[in-house]
């Protein structure tokens, strides 16, 4: 496993992963370093990753390989066809496939993405319309999101 960190407006992420693909992107505050040796798909995601930030990607195309129960996995399925820019509630989320007694577990799956940005649990929040739980810190989602906005959308300012 190679890891490698890329700055952003928002501390340092950490891209962890092997040959084949992407395993972990984490948000901290103090730069992690990196490998030795880095895989090619390890630069594409830092690459893609800084495109992201720079607001000229809105879609990645690394291969992924996050660690999780089928459950998350499908989780995770969901929370990548939500569009760039776009808004989702725990409870939409659950309605797309399983029913509205998933709800709580759609989030505790959502709040175990082991990949932020790239899978992007950020896009999710509570059915009010409230900014709710993010592991990388409830700022982190909130930039991200209004990033998102800027891009897609031109506007600038808060959303929350």
């Amino acid at each position: 496993m190679s890891h490698t960190s890329l700055p952003t407006p928002l501390g340092y992420l950490r891209i962890a992963g092997d040959d084949h693909a992407i395993t972990e992107v984490t948000f901290l505050d103090d730069d992690p370093g990196q490998s030795e040796f880095l895989p090619a798909c390890l630069l594409a995601c830092r690459q893609q990753l800084q495109e992201y930030f720079a607001g000229t990607r809105r879609k990645f195309d690394v291969p992924l390989k996050p660690a999780g129960t089928s459950f998350q996995q499908q989780v995770r399925e969901e929370l990548t066809a939500i569009p760039f820019g776009a808004l989702r509630s725990y409870k939409d989320v659950a309605l797309t496939r399983w029913n509205d007694k998933t709800i709580r577990a759609v989030g505790t799956a959502n709040g175990q993405n082991p990949i932020a940005v790239i899978i992007p649990c950020h896009r999710v929040i509570g059915s009010t319309g409230d900014l709710t739980g993010y592991a990388g810190g409830l700022w982190r989602k909130k930039w991200l999101l209004e990033h998102e906005n800027s891009v897609e959308y031109g506007k600038q300012g808060t959303l929350f």
